[in-house]
């Protein structure tokens, strides 16, 4: 049996919430599924350890520039050409497209299931998924998606990176995709006061490479914990992955770091500025910081500045104990 799964959603963060879903399909017919994905999704890179994953199929799409070569009325020919290759038998569709499910019967697969089509507005992320699958195949999916990683990869990272156990490995996830989520440079080195205090730490500097969080990244580098950072904006994902292992804690915007870490075991503190609490609270591993001030937080929160450096170090201790 040969079964397709589409998570045609950008990114890094979602492509870890959708995990737990993706898995339990592959679980319940006991054969591993197949992906079709966003190549920013950076599935490829995150998800070759994972057992419940076949194949990885790029869905080359470009939402500004349509011109992709599974973009428009020829890209979707060009896709169900890529499809048939494949023979599936089934396909599970993350969301509520018509035009997938064209595709899908054009590539002639059989079994086509999903989301309610032409009710996208207003959809949950999580419940959606959650409710597609207890709808579909009688699963009760629990939000927690946990990354496999080569043990003996971890291990030789320990050494290559001198990680030790009497000291505290800790993730600073420092970028961000939006400047409203970037928390500014002085919040995290006042955090980095504040527990260099009580510990002897590393802190592990997970950026992009985009001018603004070079900056955050530089400004944290000019003070006197140069020598206890270390910049991971020159890595490959799949070698940052295993570093990040080795952590004790993370402290992360809400960022594709905030989801890896999590999604691997670490504990990880969010950090939430601008975005709905869900995607800072979805897994076991993460505790979301709010701004001063606020009950919750969602898009227009704007909160990036109101983000306490202690609250951050009373949650860090908590999580040590």
């Amino acid at each position: 049996m040969r079964i397709l799964t589409v998570q045609n959603r950008m990114g890094i963060g979602d492509m870890v919430i959708f995990l737990p879903f993706i898995e339990a399909i592959s679980k319940n017919f006991k054969v591993p599924v197949s992906l079709l994905v966003k190549e920013n999704s950076k599935a490829a890179q995150f998800l070759k350890d994972n057992k419940y994953i076949d194949k990885i199929i790029i869905l080359d799409r470009d939402n500004k520039l349509k011109n992709g070569r599974h973009d428009g009325i020829i890209g979707s020919f060009n896709l169900i050409l890529d499809l048939k290759k494949y023979n599936f038998d089934k396909i599970f569709i993350f969301n509520s497209s018509f035009r997938f499910n064209l595709i899908a019967r054009a590539a002639g697969i059989k079994d086509i299931f999903q989301y309610p089509i032409f009710k996208k507005k207003n959809q949950h992320i999580i419940n959606a998924a959650k409710k597609f699958l207890k709808k579909e195949l009688d699963l009760q999916i629990e939000s927690n998606p946990q990354i496999s990683i080569n043990e003996q990869l971890v291990e030789s990272t320990k050494i290559i990176y001198k990680i030790k156990k009497n000291e505290i490995n800790i993730l600073l996830g420092i970028g961000g995709s939006g400047p409203t989520k970037r928390i500014p440079a002085k919040i995290f080195i006042q955090f980095m006061n504040l527990i260099s205090k009580n510990h002897q730490c590393k802190f592990f500097l997970a950026t992009g490479k985009n001018l603004e969080e070079q900056k955050i990244l530089n400004e944290i580098l000019s003070t006197h914990y140069k020598n206890q950072c270390y910049p991971l904006d020159n890595l490959e994902l799949n070698e940052i992955l295993p570093i990040i292992k080795n952590c004790n804690v993370a402290v992360c915007n809400d960022s594709s770091f905030s989801h890896l870490s999590s999604g691997l075991g670490i504990k990880t503190i969010v950090l939430m500025a601008d975005t709905p609490l869900l995607y800072g609270d979805y897994s076991s591993n993460m505790y979301p910081i709010i701004p001063d001030g606020e009950n919750t937080v969602t898009h227009n929160t704007l909160g990036k500045e109101r983000i306490n450096p202690n609250k951050i170090l009373e949650q860090f201790n908590k999580i040590l104990n």
